[in-house]
């Protein structure tokens, strides 16, 4: 039997034995007879090798890593059933690796964006009189000191009043797993965040509290998805689709941007409190364009 015939034996199980749909017996075909062609009209007595050739081959033909997954899940399928009613005695597809799906990048804001989300809250907060004094100031102070430190949210909305006391270049925070990390504050953070605290201090029911940014919750603090919908809104205000921002998005800014201009991968881990590298990892791809970069800039023989 000739590898056509077994692929429309294969089909005819697919159809009568799992019930597979029209359009899932059309993908099949289409899957097997592509590996076919590419063996030869041999795909029925194809080895590993030859597979893992035809994987190469889609690969490099730009096929994404999904459609890679499902042309191999074809496969695998085909051979059992060649297995199975004893037209093969093993299955080549057992030995192979399913191709590695790209990580999504994180979602960032470009450097411009960001700065025009800062400046925004910045022109609030100085602009705003009255009962609007209080949320504009302590706004800025948010967003200055989210970019300028990347915390998380949880730990933004949370910080202790002493860190505002201080006025140092760097604060320790706890952190996940109750870790510990030091990590930075702009002179521009630390000034909105000394206006903010001018104004918390006015208010009598505020004074007291040991949170930077407290509020009438039960956590006592401003809880992180008020602080996430106001951000949205300042987007919006900024000319920054909302869809497109988080406190998450920006915390990705501050990482991206820091390597953007030279930081090292492990500091930016540090920085973020990622307690394995492999999670700071979803940001080689702003290394990767800036060893470009330097190589085309650089070397004598770029173009």
């Amino acid at each position: 039997m000739k590898s056509g015939a077994r692929i429309e034996a294969f089909l005819e199980m697919m159809s009568a034995e799992r019930g597979a749909a029209d359009n899932t017996l059309a993908s099949y075909r289409r899957d097997l007879e592509d590996a076919s062609e590419h063996l030869g009209g041999r795909l029925a007595d194809a080895d590993a090798a030859g597979i893992r050739g035809y994987l190469d081959d889609i690969a490099g033909r730009g096929f994404a890593t999904t459609s890679q997954a499902r042309k191999l899940s074809a496969l695998r399928q085909f051979f059992r059933f060649l297995y199975a009613e004893g037209l093969r005695g093993d299955d080549p597809t057992g030995i192979l690796d399913s191709p590695k799906k790209d990580r999504p990048l994180p979602k960032t804001m470009s450097e411009g964006e960001t700065g025009r989300l800062l400046d925004r809250a910045a022109a609030e907060a100085k602009a705003a009189t009255g009962n609007e004094m209080a949320s504009a100031t302590r706004m800025h102070a948010l967003v200055e000191v989210l970019y300028a430190s990347g915390l998380r949210v949880s730990e933004l909305v949370s910080l202790p009043l002493t860190v505002a006391l201080r006025d140092e270049r760097f604060f320790v925070v706890r952190g996940k797993g109750d870790k510990d990390r030091m990590v930075p504050l702009s002179a521009k953070a630390r000034e909105a965040m000394r206006r903010w605290l001018e104004e918390r201090n006015r208010d009598p029911k505020l004074v007291e509290s040991l949170f930077l940014f407290p509020a009438a919750s039960d956590s006592g603090h401003m809880p992180r998805q008020v602080f996430a919908r106001d951000l949205k809104a300042l987007a919006a205000r900024a000319g920054i689709a909302s869809a497109k921002i988080s406190p998450h998005v920006l915390r990705h800014a501050f990482a991206s941007h820091l390597l953007q201009n030279g930081a090292d991968l492990r500091a930016v881990q540090q920085l973020l409190g990622h307690s394995d590298i492999s999670t700071t990892q979803i940001y080689t791809h702003v290394l990767e364009e800036r060893l470009l970069k330097l190589v085309n800039e650089h070397h004598p023989l770029a173009d």
